[in-house]
């Protein structure tokens, strides 16, 4: 779990993915982009309801963080969780 103040507001759960793995199947026309402090990441958020499902890391810029209760059908139960500083990021 993430301490930035966008996942900690939200409650996303992110998991990171290669960019090779990642395909959005429907909804890209739906997206917009907000970027913050480097304007490195970039932050998609749904044009529509605001839901946070992905962003493209700052860090590992070739990774994608997927928020999992953006996924249907997807049970984060039992999927190890980890705490992520991102608050303190430089």
């Amino acid at each position: 779990m993430c301490d930035c103040s966008i996942c900690k507001k939200k409650n996303a759960l992110m998991v990171k993915v290669h960019e090779s793995s990642f395909k959005l199947l429907a909804g890209d026309d739906s997206l917009t982009e907000y970027q913050f402090h480097t304007k490195t990441a970039r932050h998609f958020f749904c044009k529509v309801c605001g839901i946070y499902p992905f962003h493209r890391k700052r860090v590992t810029p070739d990774h994608l963080g997927i928020n999992v209760h953006c996924l249907e059908g997807f049970n984060p139960e039992g999927i190890p969780v980890r705490q992520a500083v991102g608050a303190a990021m430089s």
